[in-house]
């Protein structure tokens, strides 16, 4: 059981609190506005608990990947606006995150006020974990709360660096993660379900061999597929595929647990409105790709998942953005808002899907991690946690 301070176990009356939130969140190409504010809804309870309680909330995070330089529309204004507007108080945003202003600011801060630090990633020093730079961020506070659970999975400067200076807790939001996804992996209610899709068997060998020791049946979807096709002697036609993993992929068929689609959705060109047709696995005419799961493998799974009672879903069954295209992924997370089980969404393209087909709030978790819930899956351990459980050790 892994063992650190949650938010309860710290005195924050009066204490400045520097609290890393994931504000990675997307921008509209043409206004720059905050295009989904998801990652931002997620770190309020964190926030608000802190500002209730008389804390000088500190908030820090990254934007895009300005690979060490300032770049003017990954500014973190739009984000502190939106901010302000949830949160429905003056938020105020810092011209840096270091330095003699930042610290000025800081020592002005009234209990309740809320600041937000410019662009973390904008100093190169925060993705090297460069201890000067974790200092100066840990001197602007004397207390550290991780609530950015998608970042958990990097030794940064702020998920890791920090912890060595301050007293360090994880928020709710990062509790919340792995509390759900931990019993997920460690004592699931069965049957288990795992559904895998996504584009690159590469992507997924950690988590499908670390997960099959722990499910029932594992569904697979996405164009990973087709390696595993290849492995079986199929012809899968122009269908994307990773030809150097199909000794590993025909390994991996040798447990039963895992499930192919048994028919596709094909098309003549990678496009959103190529000519398409469904044909069974064995049909995939010369020249087409296959872009999603077809109507029978979506019965066959909701066969399979009728009786589960955990579903773990990482990754689309199909080429989602594409509406054509997006059939499969569309009936799956349907289907998985009808079940009496604990549905669980890791992160990335799985929890856009889910979102963008309204399901969302019919299921138990989405996870705001997709590295680190990937990385979590896998069975690895998170520097994030790694580091909230040393400062633990050192100071209970």
């Amino acid at each position: 059981m892994q063992k650190f301070f949650t938010l309860k176990d710290l005195d924050v009356r009066g204490k400045r609190v520097l609290v890393r939130v994931d504000f990675n969140v997307p921008l509209d190409k043409k206004t720059n506005e905050v295009a989904d504010d998801k990652r931002i809804r997620e770190s309020l309870p964190t926030i608000e608990y802190l500002a209730e309680r008389d804390a000088k909330v500190i908030l820090c995070s990254h934007l895009g990947r300005p690979d060490g330089k300032v770049v003017d529309n990954l500014r973190m204004g739009m984000i502190t606006a939106r901010l302000g507007q949830l949160l429905n108080k003056n938020i105020k945003k810092l011209d840096d995150c270091i330095g003699d202003s930042v610290r000025d600011e800081v020592a002005r801060m009234n209990k309740k006020d809320i600041i937000l630090l410019e662009n973390l990633r904008f100093h190169p020093e925060e993705e090297a974990n460069d201890e000067t730079f974790s200092r100066k961020l840990a001197e602007l506070a004397e207390l550290y709360v991780n609530d950015a659970f998608g970042t958990c999975h990097r030794a940064h400067a702020s998920t890791y660096g920090v912890t060595k200076y301050l007293k360090s807790a994880a928020g709710f939001l990062v509790e919340k993660e792995l509390r759900v996804m931990g019993k997920a992996l460690e004592d699931p209610d069965k049957p288990f379900m795992a559904i895998l899709g996504g584009a690159k068997i590469s992507d997924k060998i950690q988590v499908i061999e670390n997960l099959l020791k722990k499910v029932d049946k594992m569904l697979l979807g996405g164009a990973m597929i087709f390696t595993f096709y290849k492995a079986q002697g199929k012809d899968v036609g122009a269908s994307k595929m990773e030809d150097e993993y199909a000794d590993l992929a025909k390994k991996l068929l040798q447990n039963k647990k895992i499930m192919l689609p048994v028919d596709l959705v094909v098309a003549g060109k990678f496009d959103a409105d190529a000519e398409s047709k469904i044909v069974d696995v064995d049909g995939i005419p010369g020249g087409w790709m296959g872009l999603d799961i077809g109507p029978k493998t979506i019965g066959m799974y909701e066969e399979i998942l009728k009786n589960a009672k955990t579903v773990l879903w990482s990754g689309p069954m199909g080429v989602f953005e594409f509406d054509k295209f997006a059939n499969g992924t569309k009936e799956i997370a349907r289907f998985l808002s009808t079940l009496k089980a604990a549905t669980i969404i890791g992160g990335g393209d799985s929890a856009a899907a889910v979102e963008k087909f309204g399901f969302a709030g019919k299921l138990t978790h989405i996870s705001t991690g997709g590295g680190a819930s990937l990385e979590f899956f896998e069975g690895k351990k998170l520097p994030g946690m790694e580091a909230l459980e040393e400062s633990y050790r050192q100071l209970r």
